[in-house]
């Protein structure tokens, strides 16, 4: 069994314009200070890393990691969420989307693709400067818009999406096998890859790559109403990230899962701080070590309520509560009375 790594926590939804949410070396600085241990990198916010610097020239990855452990912690993992989102967008959300990419591509889809296939390539040679072994993704949507099957989808329509999603993500990939990086998509909503079949029937297209892994983030599983402690149960070998985030359901007679278009506060699935939530922890963090996972533990702030530094100062001390210490020897050694082939022959009477 392995013990966890943690505290760590993930940036974005704390950089901003006033100190010290406004450089990389001030937020590692606070998440120091309140008791993170690591730190997953944005990789699209420019105060945080210059992400083609950071894959071209091992210098300044070399200073970037330098300035996190200066601050005494370490870097987790880097993240390219809003890129891997670009990889494949249904025409449906074109103009939503153009907001993730430079201006020079926005309006141009096939240039905006191709900036987000780049972008990939990038965070997969920065990550081995940087001395990571994982990296996390969405996977983009495709199919999206028919999630729900009326109109009725044409015959093969998923085959043919999944198909196509797997053609672009797979130079992709091949990348992240040269870099020796696993790639962790995060199952979530409003991506082509949701769940469980819907990974797998993705890992199929891609012929099963091994750089094709997964981030295990249970909030998002809580609103689907979907077994996540069983989850870990089927995939726990392809799990090499870890969202510590928490989320409660809570259906009314006048809404369920799809929540009728209303706000966050006010739907009944919705995301939490650590602990004022539904997700079981506990069980979480047992199976993990259990299965021997051996990354991080990193806490995604998202929450309709608490304040996010309330989330985080909290969440720190959750997530160092959560993590086992995982046992070196069992608990019945001290009546071990030893054996040998002969000793067991003889209790069986052989």
């Amino acid at each position: 069994m392995k013990t966890l790594k943690g505290p760590g926590i993930f940036l974005a939804q704390f950089m901003g314009d006033q100190a010290p949410f406004n450089n990389l070396k001030s937020i590692c600085l606070w998440a120091e200070s309140i008791g993170f241990k690591g730190v997953q990198i944005p990789t699209w916010d420019p105060r945080c890393i210059d992400l083609q610097k950071a894959a071209e020239s091992k210098t300044y990855a070399d200073e970037v990691r330098g300035i996190v452990e200066d601050c005494g912690l370490k870097i987790t993992e880097l993240s390219t969420h809003l890129q891997g989102q670009l990889v494949a967008v249904h025409p449906a959300y074109d103009a939503q989307f153009d907001g993730f990419a430079p201006q020079s591509v926005h309006g141009n889809a096939k240039a905006r693709t191709e900036w987000a296939v780049q972008q990939l390539k990038y965070a997969a040679k920065a990550s081995r400067n940087l001395g990571l072994q994982a990296s996390a993704t969405f996977s983009g949507a495709l199919l999206w818009p028919t999630l729900y099957p009326w109109p009725q989808r044409p015959a093969g329509l998923v085959d043919t999406g999944f198909t196509e999603l797997a053609k672009r993500w797979m130079p992709i990939l091949d990348t992240y096998e040269e870099q020796g990086v696993d790639l962790c998509y995060e199952v979530h909503p409003g991506e082509d890859l949701h769940d469980g079949i819907t990974y797998e029937m993705f890992w199929e297209k891609t012929g099963k790559h091994a750089r094709a892994c997964l981030l295990f983030d249970p909030s998002h599983f809580v609103l689907q109403c979907l077994d996540y402690l069983t989850y870990i149960d089927h995939y726990h070998e392809r799990i090499r990230m870890f969202h510590v985030k928490d989320a409660e359901f809570n259906p009314t007679g006048k809404q369920g899962v799809y929540g009728g278009y209303q706000n966050w506060i006010d739907r009944a699935g919705r995301f939490r701080s650590l602990g004022d939530g539904q997700v079981d922890f506990k069980s979480i963090f047992s199976k993990l070590a259990a299965y021997d996972y051996e990354g991080w533990a990193v806490l995604e702030w998202e929450c309709a309520i608490k304040h996010p530094e309330d989330g985080a100062r909290e969440g720190a001390v959750f997530i160092r509560d959560h993590i086992i210490h995982v046992t070196e020897k069992a608990f019945d050694d001290f009546a071990n009375t030893g054996s040998d082939e002969a000793f067991n022959r003889k209790i069986l009477g052989l």
